[in-house]
């Protein structure tokens, strides 16, 4: 699987939109889409990550990328490869094995605005009850997490660079 689709990926499994900046980094390498007006001046180390394999990152067990989005947010999310399991031909490539809480909602404030959008979730007195969305307070559930939901979400996607050229998925 190459470096975009595995965005993607987290994309689809966080329930997040795809409408902000994301990178990888490995070992001080930055892995995205490279700009030529970056405002964070990292074009010289900076890669193109389209023809980047996440195999290519991750090659031995307990290696580990940071996946950055959201750099107002600041979303970022340590991707570790626990195990290099066999690839099983019957069942449908990529598949959340496990989770649990409901994905903090985009545009929320990073960490620390989510844990002050759920404090004024829970106190209808709070100071900031007014400044988030009405029916996001009223429709979020911070403890819900449905993997066979995700799962389907990411049946529907075409993930396109997904490469079965041995044995084993990672």
């Amino acid at each position: 699987m190459f470096l975009p689709d595995l965005h993607k990926v987290i994309q689809t499994a966080m329930t997040w939109s795809n409408s902000h900046l994301h990178q990888f980094v490995k070992d001080k390498k930055f892995y995205s889409t490279p700009d030529e007006e970056d405002f964070m001046d990292r074009s010289s180390n900076t890669f193109d990550y389209s023809k980047i394999k996440v195999s290519d990152l991750l090659e031995a067990e307990k290696d580990r990328v940071i996946y950055e989005y959201d750099f107002g947010d600041s979303w970022t999310h340590d991707i570790i490869l626990e195990k290099v399991l066999p690839l099983d031909k019957e069942k449908y490539y990529p598949v959340c094995i496990e989770g649990e809480k409901s994905t903090p909602p985009e545009d929320i404030g990073g960490i620390p605005g989510y844990y002050q959008f759920l404090e004024a979730r829970n106190d209808p007195d709070h100071e900031l009850r007014d400044f988030f969305d009405p029916f996001m307070m009223e429709e979020f559930d911070p403890d819900d997490f449905d993997k066979e939901d995700i799962n389907e979400a990411l049946k529907m996607k075409d993930y396109g660079c997904i490469n079965f050229d041995d044995e084993h998925f990672i």
